[in-house]
């Protein structure tokens, strides 16, 4: 059996390796002028991001052995996994005050399928267990709510004229946005679509790799990797629903995209209503 020191091992070779490779994704980001709508580059993002991970890493590989045997502790790093997901989340998709409904779509997902896999004893309270399991989770969740925000939040700032539109028809503004912004949200599904149709073709998860090396079957590697990749449909199918449905009633946006309905689309609403 592959033991997981031989697959990767911690030494100084490695360490270079990590380092090139974060400068390499920093150059090219660079060289490449990637940026948000704002123009913001992300090359600095990409920086800061490999080193956040690094300290946070080396962090909580050094604090998980006492998390896990303390079930006080247990539960509070797993609220704090949720809670900084939510931040994430919410400044990823807005910079105003709204951003606090992204934590709804988050434990809207992961919280019912937690508590399930918790109640059934399938996954058991266990911070060895637990923390991997809901840390995989909340991350999915994190995703699908930060993809179907921004997508959806963008569509309806470039397409304001169709749901005025749709309001000047005499659609509810709930509705008017859902028309717009639906088809957009609901890309962020395919990433989770793609790596569950594909799994065992083109990849092999973190989930299955981990289970062999600690010296589980291929068929119990095979049955865990499949609970995650459906645990993941849908913890990301009900976060977009979600948050697709807090942007449709404006709980959740960017001040922009919030704008009333402008003067032409009242007048036209007011002469059909005649």
């Amino acid at each position: 059996m592959l033991a997981a020191a031989t697959l990767l091992p911690v030494n100084r070779t490695l360490a270079v390796v990590l380092a090139l490779l974060l400068v390499t994704a920093v150059t090219v980001t660079a060289l490449a002028r990637l940026a948000d709508h704002r123009e913001r580059g992300y090359a600095r993002a990409v920086a800061l991001a490999g080193l956040r991970a690094a300290v946070q890493l080396a962090v909580v590989s050094t604090l998980i052995g006492w998390v896990v045997h303390r079930a006080a502790s247990l539960v509070g790093f797993v609220l704090l996994m949720f809670g900084v997901a939510a931040w994430t989340a919410g400044r990823r998709i807005t910079d105003n005050r709204t951003w606090v409904w992204a934590a709804l779509p988050i434990a809207a997902g992961v919280g019912p399928v937690v508590a399930v896999l918790l109640l059934t004893g399938l996954v058991p309270f266990r911070g060895v267990a637990l923390i991997p399991v809901a840390g995989i989770l909340i991350g999915g969740g994190l995703t699908a709510t930060v993809l179907a925000g921004r997508r959806a939040l963008d569509e309806l700032r470039t397409r304001r004229g169709e749901v005025e539109a749709g309001l000047a028809l005499g659609l509810l503004e709930r509705d008017a946005r859902l028309e717009v912004a639906r088809p957009a949200a609901s890309d962020a599904l395919l990433p989770g679509l793609d790596q569950t149709r594909t799994v065992g073709l083109v990849t092999l998860p973190g989930a299955f790799v981990g289970m062999l090396l600690g010296g589980a079957s291929p068929v119990q590697a095979g049955a865990v990797q499949l609970f995650v990749l459906v645990a993941l449909l849908a913890v990301q199918a009900v976060a977009v629903a979600v948050v697709l449905e807090l942007i449709a009633r404006g709980r959740l946006h960017r001040d922009a995209s919030r704008r009333r309905p402008s003067r032409r689309s009242r007048t036209l609403r007011g002469a059909e209503g005649e």
